[in-house]
C-alpha cells in the first residue's frame, strides 16, 4: 500500500487544472481549515458520495495501563466520526483484490 500526501494530491490537481501548485495548495488548505472550523463548532459535514464527518462524544471510562496494571480514569471527549458515502463505498469496495485460493493440499 502506498501513502498519498497532501503534496501529491496538490501536484495531481495542479496538473489536471492547469493551476499552479501554490494556488491548489492554498485552496486545499482553506478547504481543510473550513472542515476543522465547522467540526469545532459542532456542525456536521456532508459531502455527497464521499461521506459524512461529525462529532461524537466518547463517554468517560476506566482504563488499565497494560504495563503496570494500574487503573486510570479517561475523561469524556469529543471524537470525529466518518461515515463512508455511497460512491466511495462502491469504488473502494469493488477495487479489492480477489482472494487467492489456499495453496497445497
Amino acid at each position: 500500500m502506498q501513502t498519498t500526501t497532501k503534496r501529491d494530491l496538490c501536484e495531481k490537481i495542479a496538473r489536471r487544472t492547469d493551476n499552479t501548485h501554490m494556488v491548489v495548495k492554498k485552496t486545499i488548505q482553506m478547504f481543510l481549515d473550513e472542515i476543522i472550523s465547522e467540526l469545532a463548532q459542532g456542525n456536521r459535514i456532508e459531502l455527497r458520495d464521499f461521506g459524512v464527518l461529525e462529532i461524537r462524544q466518547r463517554a468517560a471510562r476506566k482504563a488499565r495501563n497494560p504495563r503496570t496494571g494500574e487503573v486510570a480514569f479517561v475523561p469524556a471527549k469529543n471524537v470525529v466520526a466518518f461515515k463512508v458515502g455511497k460512491l466511495m463505498r462502491e469504488k473502494v469496495g469493488s477495487t479489492t483484490k480477489p482472494q487467492q485460493p489456499p495453496q497445497g493440499t
